[in-house]
């Protein structure tokens, strides 16, 4: 015979201060899990919707960045000529030659200068990148000292209003224009004149080279080409798996860091979980024996028990959830620990989240309950009634 769910639901509302203190206690912990996750995937949709599947960039061979690479005017010709490579109304191949350095600009509100990845372009850049449009002003002249900057570096950094001026490389870049990157790494760039750039960090050869495929099928045949082509030293990559890799560095470190604090976190409410089911135990050590004197078997009060601990956590894993829900409205700029440069990237709630975040709950709810309610469920009925 099974206890009844109400006999559980009833015995969790009599002891409403408990219950509530335990759920808080688990909704915290997986509003920790929960926001870990949530940084986690928002960096990965950041990295990965800052590249095209039909785009691939191309860098120096051992290169794992922008910043670390150089490709050869010579060699982005090359690049250029290949027959995978599409091509625009006009008959130019649609490739972006970009040179790409580190400035410094200063936080609002802060001391300290922070670096920040200024991206030389030529037209085609733009072209390329259907994501990005301009938000306020203009797009730079081709061939001037102008400057446009990213959504997140115009809300976050100092002297980047329009009209204003920024100094580095021994000139004076003049801001036109903000962009929005639709939520990608660009949103935390400056861009600029490719040409212009180069000569103002005396730079000879380019950074990379983007290139739109002719065919979204034909990667294969391009990257064969480019390892045929003894010239050529270079190598490519989807632009989106490109930026993906971008981010392992740091999306590793989230994942330990989120998993080190969930465990320290899980075990406290764990623990929290298993002193109050042991006090239920206590406390209705009469009512435990009365039950099965009315016929309840052993399974049957250890499910009840195990019951109220998973609803429980369930609760708190509820309430975390709804909470870590309004991180959302929250934009978090850190080191990108591969370009060492700033990257703003926001928490991302997504339905694997919201599963693997109640499951955690459950989980800490059956470990923290199954052995007060194995206990209940040992207890003799004689026994029982004779402690009341």
């Amino acid at each position: 015979m099974k206890v009844p769910f109400s006999y559980v639901f009833r015995n969790l509302w009599t002891r409403k201060l408990t219950t509530l203190l335990t759920a808080g206690g688990m909704g915290l912990v997986v509003f920790v899990f929960a926001a870990v996750l949530m940084l986690d995937a928002g960096l990965k949709q950041t990295m990965v919707g800052t590249g095209s599947p039909d785009n691939v960039m191309f860098i120096r061979k051992g290169a794992e960045t922008e910043i670390q690479s150089g490709v050869s005017r010579d060699q982005a010709s090359l690049i250029e000529s290949l027959p995978q490579i599409a091509r625009d109304a006009d008959g130019q191949p649609m490739v972006s030659k970009e040179s790409v350095v580190l400035t410094s600009l200063t936080k609002r509100g802060q001391d300290k200068a922070s670096n920040i990845v200024t991206r030389g372009i030529p037209p085609m850049g733009l072209v390329l990148r259907p994501q990005v449009r301009i938000t306020q002003g203009r797009m730079f002249r081709p061939g001037s000292s102008e400057i446009v900057v990213g959504r997140n570096i115009f809300e976050e950094f100092e002297g980047v209003a329009i009209g204003q001026s920024l100094r580095f490389a021994q000139r004076d870049w003049l801001v036109v224009g903000t962009f929005d990157g639709g939520k990608s790494a660009f949103d935390s760039e400056v861009w600029g004149d490719c040409e212009q750039l180069m000569q103002a960090f005396r730079r000879t050869g380019y950074s990379s080279t983007l290139a739109r495929l002719a065919d979204s099928n034909s990667y294969d045949a391009l990257t064969s080409a480019v390892a045929a082509e003894i010239r050529l030293t270079v190598e490519g990559k989807r632009e989106q798996l490109f930026y993906e890799d971008q981010s392992r560095a740091l999306s590793t470190f989230i994942s330990i860091l989120g998993t080190v604090l969930s465990v320290i976190f899980s075990l406290g409410a764990m623990i929290g979980a298993a002193i109050t089911m042991y006090s239920a135990v206590a406390t209705r050590t009469a009512e435990i024996g009365t039950l099965r004197a009315l016929g309840f078997r052993r399974p049957s009060i250890l499910v009840a028990f195990l019951t109220e601990s998973l609803l429980l956590s369930l609760v708190g894993g509820i309430a975390g959830l709804f909470f870590a829900s309004f991180l959302q409205v929250i934009t978090i700029s850190t080191l990108n620990f591969q370009s060492f440069s700033q990257l703003a990237f926001g928490f991302v709630l997504t339905p694997k989240i919201i599963v693997q975040t109640l499951i955690f709950s459950l989980i800490m709810g059956f470990v923290g309950g199954f052995l007060p309610a194995f206990k209940a469920a040992r207890m003799k009925i004689v026994d029982s009634l004779r402690a009341a």
